[in-house]
């Protein structure tokens, strides 16, 4: 009896040792993070975040983000009658084939109570008919304001009754990389998508001379116009394209920045088309051959190797060497950085840009200006608007002048002449040709009238 009670009370002692041993080393146990400061180890205990940007995904809180949003983000749908000819002479002149709708669908965000709403321009273009779908099913023929395709954003609005909800405009220069967003759109025809992610990058260059924020939420065909917001429910992007060789989303997406797209909106109410200011500087690229055997590749910021006359840059004395590092103190450490940022101003803004000139830094005024320079869509023509030599030479105010031809029209004697009016409508600066050629049927005729040196007007028809 001895000896049983014995072993009991050595189990009993040997348990209670093991559950000490555990509470101790185990239960209480924090992971640590250990860094350095002057020179000594602090160990940070603690699980909790003390940044809410930094935080895990299960301590943030996107119900109240997605819940506003979810009802301020549409459904669009574009029908696009495409002309297919069924014989030669229908090809070469453009006239009978069959008639064939397309469907297209996006998304957008409403951004004012009275039904104004942002979306893509490729979700819009060239779209006979526009129809908006709210969250609430309730559905509204669409009227389209402007666009402006190369930031890819357009403006429509819809006639709905009562107020609708919407979305703000946040500061996309105030985003920060790592800080969680979501984006919210009508992928695949699923209305009311709600993906959660983080910034992986800003100022994304994808080729488009544009700046992108890229993300890791997942983003599909049908979300392209929709919203792409932080956790406080602002609207700091909007989503647009993705990059997969499959076509569906493989790891990150890309958003026209908020800052972008509410000047293209606004400029698009109060201009009517998009006023873009320019430094007036030509850049190298980075990547060919001379750039990387002079280094130029390597460093931080915009190399200058031209400045254009009678811009901006060269009343600031800016010349060809100097290095941009920053702009009215935004870092600035590629050419995605500066298109960025001067995407967001118009001319006669002043920017205070920060220049490194053989190792000195120094911070100068420049002037941004109107750009002179368009190339216009479907013919590839470049023309600048006239100066008043061209006017008095040409003894005309109106039109513009081409000085650049594609080689499609290098047998035409183009270059130099000054460009009256496509299709009848008359052309009096480089915005005004870019949307008249923008316009352009891919199926019918395209008239140019233009003058050359002698006063004397000719006109080309085009297939």
């Amino acid at each position: 009896m001895k000896k049983i009670a014995s072993t009991f009370l050595i189990a009993l002692f040997a348990g209670a040792i093991t559950l000490g041993s555990y509470k101790l080393f185990f239960e209480n146990t924090n992971y640590a993070v250990i860094s350095q400061d002057e020179g000594h180890s602090v160990f940070n205990t603690s699980l909790t975040p003390t940044s809410a940007k930094g935080a895990g995904i299960n301590e943030v809180d996107f119900t109240v983000a997605a819940e506003n949003t979810v009802n301020a983000v549409v459904h669009v749908k574009n029908v696009t009658i495409n002309r297919t000819p069924h014989s030669l002479m229908d090809f070469f002149y453009g006239s009978g084939g069959n008639e064939r709708p397309q469907v297209g669908t996006g998304s957008g965000v409403i951004i004012s109570q009275d039904g104004y709403i942002v979306t893509n321009n490729h979700v819009i273009s060239k779209a006979n008919q526009l129809q908006v779908t709210l969250n609430n099913n309730k559905t509204y023929d669409a009227e389209l304001i402007g666009t402006d395709p190369n930031s890819d954003i357009a403006l429509i609005k819809i006639d709905a009754e009562g107020n609708l909800p919407y979305l703000a405009f946040g500061d996309s220069d105030d985003v920060k990389i790592g800080e969680w967003v979501l984006a919210v759109g009508n992928p695949f025809n699923l209305t009311s998508t709600v993906t959660a992610g983080i910034v992986s990058a800003k100022a994304r260059d994808l080729g488009k001379n544009q700046s992108f924020i890229q993300t890791d939420a997942a983003v599909n065909p049908g979300n392209s116009g929709g919203a792409l917001v932080n956790t406080n429910g602002d609207l700091v992007g909007i989503n647009t394209a993705i990059t997969s060789q499959t076509g569906s989303y493989v790891g990150y997406s890309f958003a026209v920045p908020s800052n972008i797209a509410k000047k293209v909106v606004d400029d698009i109410l109060e201009y009517g088309n998009v006023q873009k200011g320019i430094l007036g500087i030509k850049t190298l690229n980075i990547n060919t051959p001379y750039a990387i055997e002079k280094g130029l590749n390597e460093i931080e910021g915009v190399y200058i190797s031209g400045v254009e006359e009678g811009t901006g840059a060269a009343e600031a004395e800016l010349i060809e060497g100097d290095i941009i590092k920053k702009v009215d103190n935004i870092k600035i450490r590629k050419f995605a950085d500066l298109t960025g940022y001067l995407s967001a101003k118009r001319p006669n803004d002043s920017v205070e840009v920060t220049i490194d000139r053989d190792g000195e830094e120094f911070t100068v005024p420049v002037m941004l200006k109107k750009r002179q320079t368009v190339i216009v869509p479907v013919m590839g023509l470049e023309v600048k608007n006239l100066t008043k030599e061209d006017n008095k030479k040409f003894k005309t105010k109106q039109g513009v002048k081409i000085v650049g031809v594609p080689e499609t029209y290098r047998g035409y004697g183009l270059e130099g002449k000054v460009l009256l009016s496509v299709d009848n409508n008359e052309i009096n600066d480089i915005e005004e040709a870019r949307t008249l050629f923008g316009s352009i049927s891919r199926y019918g005729k395209t008239s140019i009238t233009m003058i050359n040196e002698k006063g004397e007007r000719e006109r080309l028809i085009f297939q």
